[in-house]
C-alpha cells in the first residue's frame, strides 16, 4: 500500500483533522456534513472489478428513468396543489361575494373562517406531524447540495406536510407563495426515488434501490430542485438555471442534460394538466392556478428616455429587497429565540393570528376605498368592467352602491395573489389603480410579507416578491406615463420590471431570474430591460447583506461553503486553520475495545490510520469514517484474534460486508454506536482496518494558503482533508496529456512519455539531494 507521508507528531498541536462534519446548528441540535467523496476501499474495488460496462450502461439507463420519474412525479404534485389551492380561493372568493350582497358582516365572518379553518389546518400538519415542512425550504436544500445534511429535511412525511401545509397556507390568503415549497416538494421526491421509497411507511421497493451514495443522491436532489422551479412557474429553462446559479455548488456536464430533460418533463405534464383543465373539470382551476402572465400584447417598443425611470425601478428593487431581507432576518431571529420555544401550541396560535389580521386588512381596507367609475369599454381588450362575480380579471365590484364601478384596491386585495399580479400586469388598463392605492396595498402586504415569512407553515417568498416589486414598479410606471405624455408606455411594462427588481434586490438571483421572468410573462422583447434592472437592484442589495437564502441559512446555522472565501484567508495558511487539537488517530490492526472508546469519546467523523514502518516510523496510509466503523462493529464479521495485519489478497480472506452496506441511509443519522450490543469476548478481538479504509485520501501541506485549501475543499466536495508536513519522496508528475487516455485503448497497454531520472546522467544530478548520489528523489518525471 502506497505510503503517503509522516503523521505529525502528538507533541506538535497545529494539526488536526480538519472538517471534523459535526456542527452544532443555533438550536443545539446537530448537523452533519455528507460523504461526497468515493471512498475508493477494498470494498468498493471488488465491487468496481465485477461490474463489466454492461451494467455501467444499465445505470446509465436508470438515472434517465429517475429523472423522468423526478419529472412525472413533481408535475403532478404541483398540479394537484395548484388545482387544490385554485378551488378553495375560488370557493371561498365565491361564497363571500354571495353573502355580501346580503349581508356584509355574515361574508366578513364566513371569510375569516375559511381563513383561519385552512391556516390552522397547514400549520397543525407542520407541527404535529412534519416540523422540516416549514418554510420554503431552500436553505435547507441548498445546504444539503452544498454538502450538509440536515436531519428529516428529505423524508416521506415531509414531502406530505409540504403538499397539503401550501394548500392550506397559500389557499388561507397569506402573503406567501407555494413555489419556494415546490422546490423542496421537488427535492424530496428525487431523494425518496434514490433511496427507493419510505421504508417507515412501508413504501419502499428493492427495484429502486440502485443509488446509495451522497453522490448519486446530490445529483438526483439537484434535478428535483430544477423540476421544482419549472412545476411553479411553467419554466423549463429557468428551473435549470435556477439549479446551476442558486442551490448547487458542484456541477457536471453530465448532469445538465438530466436537469434538463427533467425539466421539459414537467412542463409536459403541466401542460397536459391545463390542457385538461380547461374543459371544466378541475373546478374553479381555469385561467387562474399556474403562474402564466401573457404580456406579449404590451408595450411594444421602449425608448431611450424610459431608460432612467427603469434604473430608479432597479435601485428601488435593491434598497427595498435588502431591508426585506434585514427585517425578516430580525422578525425569524426574535420568532425562533422567544416565541417558537414555547412549543407547537404557540407557533399554531401565532399562525392563526397572522391569518386573522391578514384577513382583516384584505377585507376591510378596499372598504375605505371609494369605488372608481368604469371606464369606457374597448371591445378589443377583452376585458369587463366591473367583472362577473366569481371569474377571474380585473375591475372587481366590491361593496359598490353602482353596478358600473369597480374597487381598485379590492382588485388586488381580495384576489388570489396570481391573479393580483396578472391584473397588475396588464396592459391595457391604465388608470385602472390609483396612486394611493398602490401605496396602501405596497405598505400593507409588505409589513405583512415580513411577518409572515418564518410563520410554521410552508412559505415562499417568490410571488409575494412579485406582488410587492409590481405594485411600485405600477407606481413609477404611472408617473412616466404621466411626465412622457406623447410616448407608447404601458404601466404594467414597468410592473414586470418592479417585480424583477425586488427579487433581484431580495434573492440576488440575475441570469435564472432573468429566464424566469420572460418565460412567465412570454415577452422575450422586454429581456434587456430585465437585464438592466437585474443588474442594478442586485449590485445595491449587495451593498448592504447577503441574499435571502443565505441569511436564512446563517440564522438556522447552516455552515455553508459560499462560492467565494473570505478576505482574511489570503494571510492564512493551512496549519493555523487546523487549532490546537491533536489528531485522534486509528492504527491499522485496532483492538475492539479501543475503537468502541473512541467512538464513545468524540464525535469526528473521520479518523487517520497509521501504520509504522520497520524503523518504528509513522506513517499515514489512509482515512476511515465513523460509520464504517459502526457498520464493522454491528456486522462483526472481520473480527480477527490476531493483532497482526491479516493477508488482504490471499483467498482466505474472511466474508465481508458488501460495498452498499456501508452507505448511511438518506436523512437518517445511520447506526449509532449505543445500538451496538458488544460482548466482553467481542471486545478483545481486532479488526484490521486497511480493507476497509480510503486508501487515496485528500492531502495538503501545512503552509498551503487557505485560500487554496477552501477553493480545492469546495470545489471537489470533499468532507475531510489531511494536512501533514511536505512529504520526503515524489513519485512522478501528471501533466494534462498523461490524462488523455482513448475509450478504446487498454489503459494498462498505453505507454505514456516520460524521461526516466536514470535515463540521463545530468537529471541524475538535478534530482539528487543532501549528497545522497546513489538513491534519487524522483522515480520518473511525467510531462
Amino acid at each position: 500500500m502506497l505510503v503517503w507521508s509522516r503523521l505529525p507528531n502528538s507533541e506538535d498541536g497545529g494539526y488536526q483533522d480538519d472538517a471534523v462534519g459535526f456542527l452544532k446548528k443555533s438550536d443545539g441540535s446537530s448537523v452533519e456534513s455528507l460523504d461526497y467523496e468515493v471512498i475508493e476501499n477494498y470494498a468498493y474495488r471488488e465491487e468496481q472489478a465485477q461490474r463489466g460496462k454492461l451494467y455501467m450502461g444499465y445505470l446509465l439507463v436508470v438515472k434517465w428513468f429517475f429523472a423522468l420519474l423526478i419529472g412525472i412525479g413533481t408535475g403532478l404534485a404541483a398540479v394537484f396543489i395548484n388545482i387544490s389551492v385554485e378551488n378553495f380561493a375560488g370557493w371561498k372568493f365565491a361564497l363571500t361575494f354571495s353573502l355580501i350582497q346580503k349581508s356584509y358582516i355574515a361574508g366578513f365572518v364566513v371569510y375569516i373562517l375559511i381563513n383561519l379553518a385552512l391556516v390552522f389546518s397547514s400549520a397543525y400538519i407542520v407541527t404535529q406531524f412534519a416540523p422540516a415542512a416549514a418554510g420554503s425550504g431552500i436553505p435547507e436544500i441548498k445546504g444539503y447540495l452544498n454538502g450538509v445534511d440536515i436531519h428529516g429535511i428529505l423524508l416521506f412525511r415531509t414531502l406530505i406536510g409540504k403538499i397539503f401545509g401550501s394548500i392550506g397556507s397559500v389557499g388561507g390568503g397569506l402573503a406567501l407563495g407555494k413555489e419556494g415549497p415546490l422546490v423542496h416538494t421537488g427535492a424530496c421526491i428525487a431523494s425518496l426515488l434514490g433511496q427507493g421509497g419510505s421504508t417507515k411507511y412501508h413504501l419502499s421497493s428493492r427495484w429502486f434501490q440502485v443509488f446509495k451514495s451522497d453522490r448519486d443522491r446530490r445529483d438526483l436532489v439537484t434535478c428535483g430542485c430544477a423540476a421544482g422551479v419549472a412545476a411553479a412557474f411553467r419554466a423549463p429553462v429557468g428551473g435549470v438555471l435556477f439549479a446551476l446559479e442558486e442551490v448547487t455548488s458542484w456541477w457536471r456536464s453530465q448532469l445538465m442534460w438530466r436537469v434538463f430533460f427533467t425539466s421539459a418533463v414537467v412542463a409536459v405534464v403541466v401542460r397536459t394538466a391545463m390542457g385538461w383543465c380547461k374543459s371544466g373539470k378541475c373546478g374553479h382551476f381555469g385561467s387562474g392556478g399556474f403562474i402564466i402572465w401573457d404580456t406579449s400584447d404590451g408595450q411594444e417598443d421602449y425608448s431611450f428616455q424610459e431608460l432612467l425611470p427603469m434604473a430608479v425601478i432597479g435601485v428601488i428593487g435593491g434598497l427595498l429587497g435588502a431591508l426585506f431581507n434585514q427585517l425578516t432576518l430580525y422578525v425569524t431571529s426574535w420568532r425562533r429565540n422567544l416565541l417558537h420555544k414555547k412549543g407547537t401550541r404557540v407557533k399554531i396560535i401565532e399562525a392563526c393570528l397572522v391569518s386573522l389580521v391578514t384577513s382583516i386588512i384584505s377585507f376591510g381596507l378596499p372598504l375605505l376605498r371609494t369605488c372608481s367609475p368604469c371606464p369606457e369599454a374597448d371591445p378589443d381588450s377583452g376585458i369587463e368592467c366591473p367583472r362577473p362575480p366569481g371569474m377571474y380579471g380585473n375591475y372587481v365590484n366590491f361593496y359598490c352602491s353602482k353596478d358600473k364601478e369597480y374597487n381598485d384596491l379590492a382588485t388586488i386585495f381580495f384576489n388570489t395573489q396570481d391573479d393580483a399580479i396578472r391584473n397588475l400586469f396588464s396592459a391595457k388598463t391604465i388608470h385602472e389603480f390609483s396612486a394611493q392605492s398602490l401605496l396602501t396595498f405596497l405598505v400593507m402586504f409588505y409589513t405583512l410579507a415580513v411577518v409572515t415569512f418564518g410563520t410554521a407553515v410552508p412559505a415562499g417568498q417568490f410571488v409575494p416578491g412579485i406582488m410587492i416589486g409590481s405594485t411600485y414598479g405600477r407606481l413609477v410606471g404611472m408617473l412616466v406615463v404621466r411626465h412622457y405624455k406623447k410616448l407608447n408606455i404601458e404601466e404594467g411594462t414597468y410592473a414586470l420590471l418592479g417585480a424583477a427588481s425586488f427579487l433581484g434586490g431580495s434573492m440576488r438571483m440575475t441570469v435564472s431570474l432573468c429566464v424566469i421572468m420572460v418565460e412567465i410573462t412570454n415577452n422575450l422583447k422586454l429581456l434587456p430591460l430585465i437585464m438592466l434592472v437585474l443588474l442594478i437592484s442586485k449590485a445595491v442589495g449587495d451593498a448592504f447583506n447577503e441574499g435571502l437564502y443565505e441569511e436564512q441559512a446563517r440564522l438556522k446555522g447552516i455552515p455553508l461553503l459560499e462560492s467565494r472565501p473570505k478576505y482574511q484567508m489570503r494571510n492564512m495558511i493551512a496549519k493555523e486553520a487546523c487549532g490546537s487539537r491533536r489528531v485522534v488517530s486509528l492504527p491499522r490492526v485496532v483492538k475492539v475495545a479501543d475503537v468502541v472508546s473512541i467512538l464513545r469519546s468524540n464525535e469526528h467523523n473521520g479518523f487517520p490510520v497509521v501504520d509504522h514502518t520497520r524503523s518504528g516510523e509513522s506513517l499515514i496510509i489512509g482515512l476511515v469514517l465513523r460509520s464504517h466503523l459502526l457498520v464493522l462493529l454491528q456486522s462483526k464479521v472481520d473480527f480477527q484474534h490476531s493483532p497482526l495485519p491479516s493477508d488482504t489478497t490471499g483467498g482466505s480472506r474472511p466474508i465481508r460486508p458488501n460495498f452498499s452496506e456501508f452507505a448511511k441511509p438518506v436523512s437518517s443519522k445511520g447506526i449509532s454506536i449505543d445500538d451496538i450490543h458488544l460482548s466482553s469476548d467481542d471486545l478483545e478481538m481486532y479488526i484490521d482496518l486497511a480493507p476497509f479504509l480510503n486508501p487515496s485520501p485528500y492531502i495538503i501541506p501545512e503552509d498551503m494558503s487557505l485560500t487554496k485549501v477552501y477553493n480545492l475543499f469546495r470545489q471537489l466536495g470533499l468532507r475531510h482533508v489531511f494536512v501533514v508536513s511536505r512529504p520526503s519522496r515524489v513519485v512522478g508528475l501528471i501533466t494534462r496529456k498523461d490524462l488523455l487516455i482513448g475509450d478504446n485503448e487498454d489503459s494498462s497497454t498505453v505507454e505514456l512519455q516520460s524521461t526516466s531520472v536514470r535515463a540521463r546522467h545530468h537529471d541524475k544530478k538535478l534530482m539528487m539531494g543532501n549528497g545522497d548520489a546513489e538513491r534519487p528523489l524522483l522515480n520518473g518525471l511525467l510531462v
